[in-house]
């Protein structure tokens, strides 16, 4: 394994806690709007709903795509041996 390659999955390791914060921020956001506008459609059926479930798929597909590296960040470190740097407090 090469330096940049070295450095590559130690920067992925230590970023895995952000990869999972923000999969489930995106998970909890698309999942609150997908509420509300099915709410705001349910209190008036002429509530245009296209864009926004649009809006809701993306930012579902975002945390997903999130999660995959979460996924592969914990993969990277153990298949590398990167030690990954003690929880902050």
């Amino acid at each position: 394994m090469t330096d940049s390659e070295r450095r590559f999955a130690e920067r992925a390791v230590r970023r895995r806690r952000l990869f999972v914060s923000l999969a489930v921020a995106g998970v909890v956001i698309g999942a609150s709007l997908a509420a509300f506008y099915g709410y705001r459609r349910w209190q008036d059926p002429s509530f245009p709903i296209g864009v926004r479930s649009a809006l809701v798929v993306l930012i579902l597909l975002n945390a997903r795509q999130n999660l995959r590296q979460y996924r592969y960040a914990v993969i990277l470190g153990k298949a590398a041996g990167v030690v990954s740097p003690p929880a902050r407090v």
